[in-house]
């Protein structure tokens, strides 16, 4: 029977099979977990045979070793790995292999700069994984341009997405990102690939934090979470412990925001700096954020709150090296600037979420109450959030709704301490008074 349905199939011009789709059989292409539960997160699962993977990132973040630990785990499972050594030499990466607790067997390694060289050395060693580290150390001899250029990277990766497809290899490929986060320029091999995880964080810092851009294979936009240490990089199930401060007093210009990373909520510490200067043009600078939000959250405490911020340079960061770039930072980051500048904190224990319109509204985020439970998680007792019908029935900690800047601001005025400075309660009430003008 099986015979007779195969001799009926039609063939195309070209001498291609064609099939139905509901007859392609699928039982070989389920993902295989890696054993590292973080990167299992993002992936959706695992890896997945055949799939082509771009890791990226800024050298020296740690893309290297994550996929040297990937490959030691699945070596010790008993599937083949090779490792295209295109940056290192094969010495080299054994070193940092031992360092990370062994060499298995089935863990092998060459040294190729050569795209036709690699894709010969995948059928000779037939592996189930490999691992190319960098794709912009390899060439293409019949393609012109220099190793690292668009038109090479373009074309080596073209080259081994295929290979990897035709044999059914998982295919990790590691690309360093330039200085304005491109990989090898525009973006050239998001296309080729089924899946694109950028790992980053602040080198200084021992949090990376690995994100999925694009997966064929899961969800995207997860985020898993890592701390780089002398032993290679450890999972972080609980990263908002990190990112937090346990502080006893109220400090001003700090406020704490319950991010959504994925399926995951994340408390991330706002801080900001607010100093007069004396150039014309005074900074707005931020670190983790983007300066042009930073820039507008200004100009919306001076038109709609009344602080006069313009002879002052603004100064925000986020701690851990996480970027805050969901609008719901909002709320947290005008909060950190005019506590900074009216030099009066917070409540301690306090949250604060909410995106800020124009007009200095603040707006509803999504997910609210998986954000408030984070935070009660974590010992917070109460959060700033946006007024509106979408609030939790229950909530976790006591919510304070607000409806704009103005009514925030109020938050700070209450919290100002006995010994705060005395020009504290003046600066809070020419804000109020300036806002309801």
């Amino acid at each position: 029977m099986e015979e007779v349905a195969l001799a009926s199939v039609p063939r195309a011009a070209d001498g291609l099979s064609l099939s139905p789709l509901a007859g392609v059989d699928t039982s070989a292409t389920a993902n295989r977990p890696t054993g590292i539960g973080e990167l299992d997160r993002v992936l959706g699962g695992g890896l997945a045979p055949g799939g082509a993977y771009l890791i990226a990132g800024e050298p020296g973040i740690g893309k290297s070793t994550l996929l040297l630990q990937v490959a030691r785990a699945a070596a010790a499972a008993g599937q083949r790995v090779l490792l295209v050594c295109g940056e290192e030499t094969p010495e080299q990466v054994r070193s940092r292999a031992e360092r990370l607790g062994g060499i298995p067997a089935e863990l092998w390694a060459t040294r190729a700069n050569d795209v036709t060289a690699v894709v010969a050395a995948i059928g000779a060693a037939t592996p189930a994984t490999v691992v190319v580290d960098s794709i912009q150390s390899l060439t293409r001899t019949d393609l012109p341009g220099l190793p690292g250029s668009v038109g090479q990277v373009r074309g080596c990766a073209d080259v081994l997405v295929r290979a990897a497809k035709d044999q059914g290899v998982t295919l990790l490929l590691v690309g360093q990102a330039t200085k304005d986060g491109q990989v090898a320029g525009p973006r050239a091999l998001e296309h080729l690939v089924d899946a694109v995880l950028w790992f980053e964080g602040d080198p200084s810092c021992s949090l990376r934090l690995l994100r999925a851009a694009k997966n064929r294979f899961g969800p995207a936009h997860e985020v898993g979470c890592f701390t780089m240490t002398s032993e290679g990089l450890r999972e972080v199930s609980d990263p908002s412990r990190l990112l937090v401060a346990d502080r006893g007093l109220p400090v001003p210009g700090v406020c704490v925001c319950p991010l959504l990373e994925g399926n995951r909520a994340l408390l991330v510490e706002v801080q900001a700096l607010v100093g007069p200067t004396s150039v014309p043009a005074p900074r707005r600078t931020g670190a983790g954020l983007d300066g042009q939000r930073l820039g507008l959250l200004v100009a919306v405490l001076e038109r709609r709150a009344g602080l006069s911020l313009g002879g002052h340079d603004v100064f925000a960061a986020t701690m851990g090296g996480v970027r805050a770039s969901e609008p719901a930072a909002d709320l947290a980051v005008a909060l950190a600037v005019a506590s900074s500048f009216l030099d009066a904190p917070l409540p301690p224990g306090t949250v604060a979420v909410g995106e800020i319109g124009l007009s200095g509204e603040i707006r509803a985020t999504a997910d609210l109450t998986r954000r408030v439970d984070e935070a009660a998680r974590l010992g917070f007792v109460r959060a700033i959030v946006p007024a509106g019908e979408n609030l939790p029935a229950s909530p976790a900690v006591p919510l304070l709704p607000v409806r704009d800047v103005s009514d925030a601001l109020r938050h700070l005025e209450r919290s100002s301490h006995p010994g705060s400075r005395p020009h504290v309660a003046r600066r809070a009430h020419a804000a109020r008074e300036g806002s309801s003008t």
